[in-house]
């Protein structure tokens, strides 16, 4: 579609303004998802003007990560661009990667050792204070510098995470990063070992084994991050930037560095935000409205407390958001565009394949089928249940950024 749009394309002045809530998406608590549960008068108002509907953000009945459920808003298909976390999280945390280099999302948890066995009881470690993780990723990266002439950069991110990059003599060959996750992706249950899906990712994979297991030695007497689990072995793809693929100067608010690098890897500007606070972030808005003409701006608390399984504070996450729809609108966007870029239900405490609810308002949206902001209300609006692939496409027409294609 990235081509299609390419040959349509019309410039011209329009402000378009796409509001990510993460994990948005719900499943009904005593009869209302938290998006329903929750006092939403501006974001309702827009509904009820606005174009309204559902995306599935990989496909049907596919759980995404945040990562794919990401490119898939910014118009890349996921099946087709299929890209490691690490690149994200390092990308994000303002790291340098070159074709020499393997990055990894790191996440600090708490294990218990039954023997030699670790047995993970935290994969968050209890979401550690960043500070802390600072001091734990200076201690590890004392000791470990370099491991059979690879060298080892870590950094910290916020609370639990961290990035890894393993820089390697030579370019790292094809298919040398499809290396199994390390995380179990459950409590009660043993890390993974490193292992790799080809004999090159074999030999990726014995220097990771090594760090890990130097990593648990070294961490063995921390009391809550005390070992570290590895997701998203990956090295950096080449993707058409943004501004090409749609004729758009697009910025990020985003305080989370995944969601900082996935914006920086399509080839947006990051923009700096003064706290993690949604004020900062409408701030940084506001400061910036005049220098570009697309804006991703995500809010990444409503996810936290969906895999928390806090209901009542993703709605308060929620309710603090419309608190600030006017600030946005004050500045006068032509399109506004209110969704999330997967579900994550409070009930089941994790992300999952529930299509999302969307709200798009501009002077050209029908409006008149949904009276609210929910996710049976948005289904009876004019979008339907649309791929999240396709919503670049939307974005541009309700702004007027796409010509007639064909006689």
């Amino acid at each position: 579609m990235q081509e299609v749009i390419k040959k349509i394309q019309q410039p011209n002045d329009t402000k378009i303004v796409l509001c990510v809530l993460d994990g948005l998406g719900g499943l009904p608590v005593g009869g209302s998802t938290e998006l329903e549960a929750a006092n939403t008068p501006n974001m309702d108002k827009l509904a009820r003007g606005g174009a309204t509907g559902h995306h599935t953000p990989v496909a049907v009945g596919i759980t995404p990560g945040s990562g794919a459920a990401h490119l898939g808003l910014f118009g890349y298909d996921p099946l087709k661009y299929e890209i490691g976390r690490g690149v994200l999280e390092a990308l994000g945390l303002g790291l340098h990667l070159s074709p020499n280099d393997l990055a990894i999302r790191g996440n600090f948890a708490t294990v218990k050792y039954e023997g030699d066995t670790p047995i993970v009881t935290d994969r968050r470690a209890g979401r550690i204070p960043t500070d802390e993780n600072v001091r734990i990723v200076s201690k590890i990266s004392k000791e470990i510098k370099e491991i059979d002439g690879v060298k080892i950069n870590m950094t910290s991110g916020i609370e639990h995470r961290s990035a890894i990059v393993f820089t390697f003599p030579e370019a790292i060959p094809e298919g040398g990063d499809a290396i199994h996750d390390t995380d179990p992706q459950l409590e009660g249950k043993s890390p993974i070992p490193p292992s790799g899906n080809n004999p090159e990712a074999d030999k990726v994979a014995s220097v990771v084994k090594k760090f890990v297991n130097r990593v648990a030695e070294i961490l063995k007497d921390e009391e809550r991050a005390n070992y570290l689990l590895m997701r998203g072995f990956a090295v950096r793809p080449r993707l058409a930037t943004f501004s090409k693929a749609y004729g758009l100067d697009a910025a990020c608010i985003a305080t989370y560095p995944m969601y900082r690098g996935v914006s920086k890897l399509v080839g947006m500007e990051v923009l700096e935000v003064e706290d993690y606070s949604i004020k900062s972030e409408i701030d940084t808005l506001k400061q910036d409205f005049g220098k570009h003409d697309f804006f991703y701006f995500h809010v990444k608390k409503t996810d936290s407390y969906g895999e928390d399984g806090n209901f009542d504070a993703k709605v308060r996450v929620i309710e603090e958001f419309d608190s600030f729809v006017p600030d946005i609108l004050e500045l006068g966007p032509d399109v506004i565009v209110v969704t999330g870029d997967h579900s994550t239900p409070s009930a089941m405490k994790a992300h999952s394949w529930h299509p999302v609810p969307i709200l798009i308002s501009s002077p050209y949206a029908r409006g008149g089928g949904a009276e609210s902001f929910g996710e049976s209300e948005c289904l009876k609006g004019e979008l339907g249940t649309f791929r999240a692939v396709d919503l670049m496409t939307l974005i541009l027409s309700h702004a007027g950024r796409l010509q007639k294609y064909g006689a």
